[in-house]
């Protein structure tokens, strides 16, 4: 058998091993971690929605292209710089539950301390970005909050359903970066498939605790449509979207995969 395709999920339950045992041994820690996620989801976001406004007014329709292309970074500097991300997490936890490395309990209180973290990093990383010289009075039809504004617009279906390909697409480009040695294998592998989530505007619960908050302080109030309930929605519909796309179609089916095959692993 192929050593690098034994190697995948070893790696995987290694880093289970070690998302276990830092939190275990610092909870203060471990959230710090997750707070690092969503700052860099911010300063993604922020470059992002930044040069696709430059870019929309040199050339219209091409904001998008370099949104998705900048935005694309995020997971690059959260993946190297070690940060604990809620989304991937869902993969991960899951995969511990099926393997019986953590008990639901554990991994719950685990993914949603976690999932905290993230937003209060978001929070937090957002308004101070906001505070920045860019930020100042941004255009009604700014790229940010158009971009918010449609995210808050689409129905509870689509951000569901969405939620869920962008689960897909986020655990994907992890388990390119496991997979690969090259670190500039990685670095391309994850900017251009997490190109097609950004691209898609498909809805990623983490990547909405920075950039809804960045629109709201950015903004100095709410954007049009962004209410407790359209935000609540947002979260709560996207994050079980995520969960099931990255917890239940990768994580969960890829650990049956292999665990009933021993002639191929992943």
């Amino acid at each position: 058998m192929d050593a690098n395709y034994q190697g995948l999920f070893y790696s995987i339950e290694k880093s289970i091993e070690k998302k276990k045992q830092l939190f275990e041994v610092s909870k203060l820690g471990y959230g710090a971690r997750a707070m690092l996620a969503t700052l860099f989801l911010t300063l993604g976001t922020a470059i992002a929605v930044i040069t696709a406004q430059y870019a929309e007014k040199a050339i219209p329709g091409s904001g998008k292209f370099l949104y998705s292309f900048m935005f694309s970074w995020s997971l690059v500097m959260i993946i190297y710089m070690n940060a604990e991300l809620g989304t991937s997490n869902m993969m991960y936890t899951t995969v511990a539950v099926h393997r019986k490395y953590l008990t639901v309990k554990n991994a719950l209180i685990l993914l949603f301390t976690c999932l905290l973290f993230n937003l209060i990093g978001g929070i937090i990383s957002s308004y101070l970005v906001s505070l920045t010289s860019i930020f100042q009075d941004l255009p009604a039809d700014h790229f940010l909050f158009k971009a918010i504004e449609g995210k808050l617009a689409k129905t509870p279906l689509q951000i569901f359903t969405e939620g869920i390909f962008a689960n897909i697409i986020v655990n994907t480009a992890v388990f390119s970066t496991i997979r690969m040695k090259d670190d500039a294998g990685k670095v391309i592998a994850m900017i251009f498939i997490i190109f097609i989530f950004a691209f898609l505007g498909f809805e990623h619960l983490i990547a909405n605790f920075s950039s809804f908050p960045l629109a709201y302080f950015a903004a100095a109030g709410a954007v049009t449509g962004m209410n407790v309930y359209t935000v609540g929605m947002n979260f709560l519909l996207a994050g079980l979207g995520n969960f099931v796309g990255g917890g239940l179609v990768i994580g969960l089916t890829y650990s049956w995969l292999n665990r009933r095959s021993h002639a191929y692993q992943d």
